[in-house]
C-alpha cells in the first residue's frame, strides 16, 4: 500500500501567483481563516480572489484585508459580506513574531495561498515579504525568460 502524503488531500482555493513576482518572501505562516458558513461554501467553488489582499495588524491580532470571497449563490438572506475584514488564526508567539517584523523592519504580510487541509480546514499561507524594485522585477523576470529557455534547449537537444 502506498504511503499518503501530507499534501494529497490539499485543495487550492484560491492563489495569490503575482506575489512572489512584487515581494521578497522571507518566511511562510499557515493560519486559521474565521470564516462564516456561506464563506466556507463559497470558497469550495474556487471563484475566491486574493490578488489585492494583505494582512495586518491591530490590537493584537492579525486581519486579512480586501480578499474577495463572492456571495454563494444558494443562500438567500444569510449571506456573506465579499469583501469584509477576516481575523486569521495563529498562534501567539506567531503573531508577536509577525508583529514585530511589521512595525520595525517595515515588512508586508501576504496572502500566498488560500487552502483547505486534509481534515477540510480552509487555511490561507500568509508570507513575510519585503517589497522589491523595479530592478528586482526586471531581474526576476529575466531569470524566469532564462529557466524556460534553457528548458527548450534542453528538450530540442535531447
Amino acid at each position: 500500500m502506498a504511503a499518503k502524503h501530507k499534501d494529497d488531500a490539499v485543495k487550492i482555493a484560491a492563489d495569490n501567483r503575482k506575489a512572489r513576482f512584487n515581494y521578497f518572501i522571507d518566511e511562510v505562516f499557515e493560519a486559521g481563516i474565521q470564516l462564516t458558513g456561506t464563506e466556507v461554501k463559497s470558497l469550495r467553488g474556487g471563484h475566491a480572489t486574493i490578488a489585492e489582499a494583505y494582512a495586518h495588524s491591530k490590537d493584537g491580532e492579525i486581519f486579512l484585508v480586501n480578499s474577495y470571497i463572492p456571495e454563494y449563490t444558494e443562500a438567500n438572506r444569510f449571506n456573506h459580506e465579499p469583501r469584509r475584514v477576516r481575523k486569521l488564526l495563529l498562534r501567539k508567539h506567531q503573531i508577536e513574531k509577525l508583529c514585530k517584523a511589521i512595525e520595525r523592519q517595515g515588512m508586508t504580510l501576504i496572502p500566498l495561498k488560500v487552502i483547505f487541509n486534509a481534515k477540510g480546514r480552509a487555511k490561507v499561507e500568509i508570507g513575510l515579504a519585503r517589497g522589491k524594485k523595479l530592478h528586482d522585477k526586471r531581474d526576476s523576470e529575466k531569470e524566469r525568460d532564462w529557466q524556460r529557455e534553457k528548458g527548450r534547449l534542453l528538450k530540442e537537444k535531447g
